[in-house]
């Protein structure tokens, strides 16, 4: 089973899932560069909401996620998400 997922941004093209957010929220980036950032909130039916993020709040938005995932004892989960996080901000 593959946890990568992608969704297609109207103007920047496709996005890649990095991480949940929130309830309904998610932050993706660009599949290429990884330079742009975006807060995405499904709104059943109308689709999806697209936010623009920098790069220190998507960095601080993905940290908090990991300190959630440490506290709740979700490990694999963490590890899968400390991986990307390296990948991506280091």
């Amino acid at each position: 089973m593959s946890t990568e997922n992608y969704i297609n941004h109207p103007t920047f093209g496709l996005l890649f899932r990095l991480c949940l957010v929130a309830e309904g929220k998610e932050l993706f980036s660009t599949l290429y560069a990884q330079r742009l950032f975006f807060v995405v909130t499904s709104m059943t039916p109308k689709g999806f909401t697209f936010d623009a993020v920098g790069r220190s709040e998507a960095r601080q938005l993905f940290e908090e996620r990991m300190r959630s995932l440490r506290r709740q004892g979700n490990y694999p989960e963490y590890d899968r998400l400390q991986k990307t996080y390296k990948q991506t901000f280091q």
